[in-house]
């Protein structure tokens, strides 16, 4: 069958790749699921088999946005606990959670989805860690959602084998056994893991964090992600509460106790590391260990600033995480370009922390890289996969902006006129083409509603 190809052209480009190559005003050929051509002016004339042009005046396209963090269950508790730190959130929601069925993590999961991709997301994550006995095919329902969406997944089948009655938190009725954990985790990988370049669907090893989960179950992980060749996941170094536990039961900090269970390395990307002294990122940069960075998240349970300007400086690869849309309502990412931008701000390094342009690499090779896909996406070259999003930048929201980058990222949510997804649009005008917003909008109320009431009765 002969190629066929999408051609962008008359738009403003942020390739996003090593020397951050921008054009004006330039285009972008997509022939089948790849990037085959990017650069200034109009494409070439003699272009065969065309089956789409797109007049791309006014906007600006970049790579897909890559989150790198998120828990889409949660999209069905959003509103919950909304004054909180993370331990008292956690042990507040924890009973609620720990009674989510098959039918709730597939609602909530493409309510967790449309959000993101309606906004630009092309590449998304979950770190899925509850599994209720008798809940169902979870993972299964989680993927497929992903998977009727459009938009490439990584799924990070998490676990937790550390109860309440072992010094935890979760409830003892919400953890796995240790064998049951790893045993379900390789079930998993061996089912739905796709290692190809073009892969729609990847899964990752992803026990929870190191206050639910045992040392045990921590090194079994590891080596099992290892013997699998897939990836590893966890939260880490979230708060000064998290800390002191570590300390006090383990008697050392979550990186050394990180490092002594083999969780530091190229194919190990830890959620939020906010709290973070020099060597701890000096062992990250050495290991090359990355970490997906949640704005708002952070903010909204009073974890603090993450070290994000001294990471890059150190060569931590840094990607951005919406984290679970109960501790960050919205569940978009284009919003946490900004955010990321702001929040560092506030820290020590003051303006000079983060620009736009680093904002923007943050939200997507840097996310590339943490999901070891730095190869596959990320950015707008040749030979590339087409993953990529054209942002209306021409109304009044944006009007009086002239860099197009600071507009993004600077300004308020651009809509998205078009995002494509392995060479497929995914998005036109704002609007989801593959799902119905409306039918999930209804759906994921339903499921709230429902899990509210199983909860109450317990």
């Amino acid at each position: 069958m002969a190629v066929q190809r999408i051609v962008i052209e008359n738009c403003a480009i942020a390739t996003v790749d090593a020397g951050d190559t921008e054009y004006a005003s330039g285009h972008i050929v997509v022939a089948d699921n790849r990037i085959e051509s990017v650069g200034p002016g109009k494409a070439p004339e003699e272009l065969e088999n065309v089956v789409r042009r797109v007049d791309g005046t006014g906007h600006l396209a970049t790579p897909g946005l890559v989150n790198t963090h998120h828990h889409f269950y949660q999209w069905i508790t959003r509103g919950l606990a909304t004054d909180h730190n993370l331990f008292d959130w956690l042990v507040a929601l924890y009973p609620t959670w720990a009674r989510i069925d098959e039918q709730m993590a597939y609602a909530a999961a493409q309510g967790s989805l449309a959000m993101m991709a309606r906004g630009g997301v092309t590449t998304a994550m979950d770190h899925h860690y509850v599994f209720p006995k008798g809940s169902g095919d979870l993972s299964g329902a989680i993927i497929r959602a992903a998977r009727e969406t459009g938009v490439r997944f990584t799924l990070a089948r998490g676990s937790m084998d550390r109860s309440e009655k072992d010094g935890g938190l979760p409830p003892d009725f919400a953890v796995e056994t240790l064998e049951g954990a790893l045993a379900a985790t390789e079930a998993t990988v061996d089912e739905h893991h796709d290692a190809s370049f073009d892969a729609m669907t990847q899964v990752a090893v992803a026990p929870c964090s190191p206050f639910s989960v045992s040392t045990e179950l921590m090194k079994q992980g590891a080596e099992l992600a290892r013997r699998k060749g897939v990836r590893l996941h966890t939260h880490g170094s979230e708060t000064v509460e998290e800390e002191q536990f570590c300390k006090e039961l383990f008697g050392m900090g979550p990186t050394d106790y990180f490092e002594s269970t083999g969780w530091l390395g190229e194919d190990v990307w830890m959620a939020h590391c906010v709290h973070m002294n020099d060597s701890d990122i000096a062992a990250f940069a050495r290991t090359r260990t990355g970490v997906a960075h949640c704005p708002s998240s952070n903010a909204r349970l009073a974890a603090g600033i993450a070290r994000v300007p001294d990471m890059l400086a150190a060569g931590v690869p840094v990607g951005l995480g919406v984290d679970g849309t109960a501790s960050n309502e919205s569940g978009e990412l284009h919003t946490e370009l900004r955010n990321a931008l702001l929040i560092n701000r506030l820290g020590t390094h003051r303006e000079a922390a983060l620009n736009a342009r680093q904002a923007l690499r943050l939200g997507t090779y840097g996310g590339a890289q943490v999901l070891g896909r730095s190869s596959q996406i990320g950015s707008l070259e040749a030979g590339k996969l087409a993953d990529l999003v054209l942002w209306k930048l021409d109304t009044l929201a944006h009007a009086s902006i002239a860099d197009p980058v600071t507009a993004l990222v600077f300004g308020a949510a651009a809509p998205v006129t078009l995002s494509l997804v392995n060479g497929k649009p995914v998005v036109e005008d704002s609007r989801l083409l593959n799902v119905d917003e409306d039918a999930i909008a209804r759906s994921t109320r339903v499921e709230a509603q429902r899990l509210a009431r199983i909860a109450a009765q317990a």
